[in-house]
């Protein structure tokens, strides 16, 4: 068997995930990936002008990159990382940090489309390959009293535009166009793609971390 050909016929079973939050593990799960945890904890500070797609693309393949490099780390397991935007305006969404800041959010929110950009990245061997979707998500109407009480839930406090799609959010949430799992943070059918491509197996019914 050639090189070329034992490449194409080896499989991983296993998979990094650069990134700790909880929604992404479900969705992982929920295609059937077996993988580990490995938080990236980089700055994701976005840089002064820079658009929205060259942030995400960025802050995704840094993730990857960062924890590919960790000391060691082995060398036969890709990283999947993967980062989410939420956009009105061009401007950038970040995850609020008090009260204040998620009423302001929720306001720019209220009864208009904006968009959510998720990006997936993986790195294997020093290479790396990034994809994105772009969905449109329009809320309905909402009062003040509403965004201070869903802050109190505490549900988007760790969420990028501050609200969580999956969750008492959904209330809000007047239509959809694009990928639901893309607005949750992890984009299925664009993960599952780029999995297939680097031959990383899924489907498994094997237990996680």
């Amino acid at each position: 068997m050639t090189e070329s050909n034992l490449n194409k016929a080896i499989v991983y079973f296993r998979v990094c995930l650069a990134s700790q939050s909880p929604r992404r593990r479900e969705l992982l799960k929920q295609i059937g990936v077996d993988f580990e945890v490995r938080p990236a904890n980089i700055d994701e500070q976005r840089w002064n002008n820079e658009k929205p797609y060259d942030y995400v693309r960025r802050i995704t393949l840094t993730k990857a990159s960062t924890v590919w490099q960790q000391p060691g780390f082995p060398q036969d397991m890709p990283v999947l990382a993967s980062d989410t935007a939420v956009v009105v305006d061009d401007d950038v969404l970040g995850k609020p940090e008090n009260e204040q800041e998620s009423v302001a959010m929720l306001s720019r929110l209220s009864g208009r489309t904006h968009q959510v950009l998720t990006g997936v990245g993986i790195m294997f061997a020093n290479k790396r390959e990034f994809v994105s979707v772009e969905s449109e998500v329009t809320f309905r109407e909402i009062s003040e009293a509403e965004m201070r009480h869903y802050w109190k839930t505490g549900e988007g406090r760790d969420k990028a535009g501050g609200y969580a799609v999956q969750g008492l959010a959904a209330s809000f949430v007047a239509n959809i166009n694009g990928s639901f799992s893309g607005v949750m943070g992890l984009p299925l059918f664009e993960t599952s793609a780029l999995l297939q491509q680097w031959r990383v197996a899924m489907w498994l019914s094997r237990p996680h971390s």
